[in-house]
């Protein structure tokens, strides 16, 4: 199995009739109430550590903070399929070239295309990176936490690189696959809650979670201007942010194989990020990406397929999910 989607195969017609459809379950936003805090946080699973790492440098005025599981570095394709396959994913070779990508990055800043840098400086980052990962080698992961080390202070950074995991979201429910393989949905019984672990680092201390949630997941229209992306995304309301206590907001961007097409809501209900949003007044975004005949996994764009500005904040997934975030925040 691979998580992240890097070959070129043609989709056949029911996964991709999948890919396109809304599910009716959920209600759509039309009369929110939301009071959402301008600082936001992100976090990611795979080819969603990758978009998570480029959504919070686009946007890092407004993201205080990032959590990323089995990732790697931004840029680390520099917009190149081959790069990608040979030193961003499972090859023992792998070595992304970070000082390429910083002279990259440091050229999207200099032409205003990415802020100032040292807006991270004081942002909080937690990085994850299981030591039987094959997928995404743990070197790579390495790279990511090199990359970070200069840009926030150190006591900001928190790497946990000492669990025997796969590939896949680690939890503490009974309900996942085992910790010890990489299958669908890739969210895995560990006895390890990375979602409190990682919101514990980005927020500070939390309430317990909630032995199960009560809110609602909501549908939002995702933009589809050269983006790429599956037309609905989705929210998880707590019912006292519901009704217009202020709350925060958290992204979280599912890996390869995991958008509700692929895995219906099992990303968006299984993680426990929800149970601690109904604990601790916060609202959690689900953007979702699509298989299409060149990305039949329906991974996130961090090697390039939606064209070479990828990771500066004009680009078309990046603003897509900024979109979303402005619905959410609309004032009505």
């Amino acid at each position: 199995m691979s998580h992240c989607l890097l070959k070129t195969t043609q989709l056949n017609s029911k996964l991709l009739a999948l890919a396109l459809a809304i599910a009716p379950v959920y209600a759509a936003v039309t009369d929110s109430k939301l009071q959402l805090a301008d600082e936001i946080t992100v976090s990611g699973l795979s080819s969603g550590a990758y978009m998570a790492v480029q959504f919070h440098v686009a946007f890092s005025t407004q993201v205080k903070g990032a959590a990323l599981i089995a990732g790697g570095p931004l840029y680390c394709a520099q917009n190149s399929l081959a790069t990608a396959l040979t030193h961003c994913l499972g090859k023992e070779n792998a070595n992304p070239d970070l000082n390429s990508i910083n002279t990259y990055v440091n050229e999207l800043v200099q032409a205003q295309r990415l802020p100032d840098l040292a807006q991270l400086h004081d942002d909080k980052v937690w990085i994850l990176h299981g030591h039987a990962d094959t997928t995404v080698k743990p070197e790579v992961g390495k790279a990511l936490v090199s990359q970070y080390q200069q840009w926030v202070k150190p006591a900001n950074l928190k790497f946990v690189a000492d669990k025997p995991f796969a590939h896949h979201f680690p939890t503490d429910n009974n309900t996942g696959t085992a910790c010890d393989v990489s299958e669908p949905p890739f969210i895995a019984s560990c006895n390890y809650d990375a979602a409190g672990e990682l919101l514990q680092h980005l927020l500070g201390p939390i309430a317990p979670k909630v032995d199960s949630s009560t809110g609602n997941i909501r549908q939002l229209t995702q933009s589809q201007a050269g983006s790429l992306l599956a037309k609905t995304g989705f929210a998880y309301v707590p019912k006292r942010c519901e009704a217009g206590e202020p709350c925060r907001l958290h992204i979280s961007f599912h890996g390869c194989k995991q958008h509700v097409a692929a895995v219906d809501d099992a990303y968006l209900t299984q993680t426990g990020l929800n149970e601690y949003a109904d604990s601790n007044d916060l609202v959690i975004l689900y953007p979702q990406a699509a298989a299409s005949a060149f990305n039949p996994h329906g991974c996130w764009d961090w090697w390039g397929y939606t064209g070479d500005d990828y990771i500066s904040k004009q680009a078309p997934q990046l603003q897509a999910v900024m979109l979303l975030v402005e619905q959410l925040m609309a004032k009505h």
